[in-house]
């Protein structure tokens, strides 16, 4: 999200706070917490009337600090990712011109005159935060005043927390999961928004808020919410990373080599069980073939084996069930008179079959009434019904995958459908 129309012109859709002197530091456990108020402090009278950006900097892990960014208190936590917090020693160092955390390789030293900080590895700075690096912003929906009336002392606004992170000439970032988009991110504006877009489209259908770059270090934006990123496209020497909310949290992630920044990154986050050698293999699929059989199928396997090119899996698109019905997880007869036994041949030699569902159910289907009765789809707001849409078949419905009853009766359905 832009908070600026050019680099000196700030929105007017805003109110601009930005953490101006680091007023006092306090060490605290595994790091130091830095207090940071919008406005330069000169005497008592100057902190009247001001806000104050709570930075507390922490290792988390080896190679890994976190940093937490918070205006007021919020009760009402989000989600978060799971992390394995591992703090490795640190040590505090702070006098009057600057604060220095120490945790293995990683330092994190704090400007306490004019407000900056910089992450710093064997010597050399990776990346800082400087002149308004550093942001919380308000975006009031309706004038709050203290006079009678329905907008009387009210807080209908909503408020931002920026951090942005300098970035060198010739430094490339990359990451943020499944992007469609050019593998170097510089330049481009990007969200941490799953969606079904499609592959022409700025949303993903798994967007992650980590990204690397070729200095040494990689970045992960602690929020499972949205989170918006300007990567050099806000500021051409500054990736910038906003959340709504009252807080924002991240880790850096030191390498200083790519394999060993995706090491501490998958440290920190965990690693996946390997998954068996054949799923590696080559796949092969009627993708978006929207009338195929049995034959059309075994031309394509057919033809893999003729050209001596070794297929390991093949996938059965959406159209392998009956239109107007997916997903019922019966397959359409009328080109699939008989699936076990043909799915029995390809096994036989030695493919590992797929087959694409989703977590929806057609308004037309056989078992839409049996989930919308049993209460296992997801309902209007105003409880009119099931939420139905025309979006992909008509009159769909999603499952509601809180209700253990719900995803137990569609854990049934698929079993049924392996066996």
């Amino acid at each position: 999200m832009k908070f600026t129309e050019g680099y000196w012109c700030r929105s007017k859709s805003f109110e601009h706070h930005y953490a101006s002197q680091a007023f006092d530091v306090e060490e605290m456990e595994n790091g130091m917490r830095v207090y940071a108020p919008f406005n330069v402090i000169k005497d008592k009278g100057d902190t009247l009337n001001l806000g104050m950006l709570t930075i507390e900097f922490t290792s988390v892990n080896d190679g890994v600090i976190g940093v937490r960014i918070y205006h007021h208190v919020e009760t009402k936590k989000d989600k978060r990712f799971i992390i394995e917090h591992k703090p490795e020693n640190v040590n505090v160092e702070i006098n009057d011109k600057e604060a220095i955390l120490t945790s293995g390789d990683v330092k994190v030293r704090v400007n306490r005159e004019s407000f900056s900080y910089s992450f710093e590895a064997n010597g050399k700075v990776l990346t800082s935060s400087g002149f308004r690096g550093l942001g919380y912003y308000e975006q009031f929906l309706t004038t709050p005043s203290m006079l009678p009336g329905d907008n009387y002392m009210t807080d209908n606004k909503r408020a931002y927390i920026q951090n942005e992170l300098e970035i060198a000439v010739g430094e490339c970032i990359y990451g943020f999961g499944e992007r469609f988009s050019a593998f170097v991110k510089n330049g481009q504006q990007l969200e941490t928004w799953n969606e079904d877009g499609g592959t022409s489209s700025p949303v993903a259908y798994k967007a992650i808020p980590f990204y690397m770059t070729n200095k040494g270090y990689g970045i992960l934006v602690d929020h499972s919410d949205n989170v918006s990123f300007e990567v050099g496209s806000e500021k051409v020497e500054r990736v910038g990373f906003s959340v709504e909310g009252e807080e924002l949290r991240y880790f850096l992630v030191y390498g200083p080599t790519p394999e060993q920044i995706v090491k501490n990154y998958t440290n920190l986050t965990g690693r996946p069980t390997l998954p068996p050698a054949w799923s590696f293999g080559l796949w092969l699929t009627t993708s978006f073939t929207t009338s195929y059989d049995e034959k059309t199928v075994s031309s394509m396997i057919g033809g893999m084996a003729e050209r001596d090119v070794p297929l390991h899996v093949f996938s059965y698109d959406c159209c392998w069930m009956r239109e107007f019905n997916w997903c019922d997880f019966v397959w359409d007869e009328r080109v699939f008179p008989d699936p076990k036994a043909m799915l029995e041949r390809q096994k036989a030699n030695g493919l590992k079959i797929c087959c694409w569902i989703n977590p929806y159910i057609s308004g037309r289907s056989a078992i839409f009434n049996e989930a919308m009765e049993k209460g296992y789809l997801l309902m209007r707001a105003d409880g009119r019904g099931p939420r139905q849409m025309d979006t992909w078949q008509a009159g769909m419905a999603i499952v509601d995958f809180t209700n253990p009853d719900a995803y137990a009766w569609y854990q049934g359905h698929i079993k049924k459908l392996i066996a």
